[in-house]
């Protein structure tokens, strides 16, 4: 995705040319193995044949902003951080899938567990698609049960039901307490200072989700 940088310099004004698409070849990819990273690889090599491309964001289907464009577009510009989530599990989930033969290039000390989804800046996304030392080590120790896409490029998500997939929210879970708890959280940094700001998009949610989240949006002011 590519954004008109002049078109939103302004956040008060309307968006005349906001996003010009970017199209990748396609490539078969399968949950959980490396042609997932391949994919995502791929995406990122596209977006920075555009020179005026400054900022990437990968986001799914089952995806949804919290905030609209002008607010995600200058949260992202001004910050001096790519976001990507990346935690030390020590549990099966985590640990439990490194494998050792994957040393001296990932450590165990290393490991880190997340989902794959990422915002990330033009040098970050240079480096992700440049590297040739992680990724054969990825490539070949890092199969199922591993998710490759969980480790190798580790947005909010509930893990809280467990399994290899975070929780998917249903007609049924689209209620104003599950949006109050995301933009109530207030644990987060933001250019060294506090704020309650903590998540820009949140996942997963179902096709099913689509007509009460549209209905539970149009009453509420976060952004839209």
């Amino acid at each position: 995705m590519k954004t008109d940088e002049r078109a939103i310099a302004d956040e008060g004004m309307e968006l005349a040319k906001p996003i010009n698409w970017l199209e990748s070849p396609e490539l078969v990819s399968e949950w959980g193995k490396m042609s997932m990273c391949d994919a995502e690889r791929r995406l990122l090599a596209n977006a920075l044949l555009d020179i005026s491309n400054e900022q990437f964001i990968l986001v799914s289907e089952s995806c949804i902003p919290l905030f609209n464009f002008s607010f995600v577009h200058g949260y992202i510009m001004r910050s001096k951080h790519s976001f990507i989530g990346a935690f030390d599990d020590h549990g099966p989930y985590g640990r439990g899938r490194y494998n050792e033969n994957m040393a001296p290039e990932v450590n165990i000390t290393s490991w880190r567990q997340g989902s794959q989804w990422f915002e990330v800046n033009r040098k970050l996304a240079v480096s992700m698609v440049e590297d040739t030392t992680y990724y054969p080590k990825f490539e070949e120790f890092c199969r199922p049960h591993c998710y490759v896409d969980k480790h190798y490029f580790p947005s909010w998500v509930d893990w809280s039901r467990g399994g290899a997939h975070p929780a998917t929210f249903g007609r049924a879970d689209i209620k104003e307490e599950l949006f109050k708890t995301i933009h109530e959280d207030k644990r987060c940094i933001y250019s060294n200072q506090s704020t309650s700001i903590c998540y820009l998009f949140a996942r997963k949610f179902a096709p099913s989700a689509l007509e009460p989240l549209l209905h539970i949006l149009s009453r509420n002011s976060w952004g839209f």
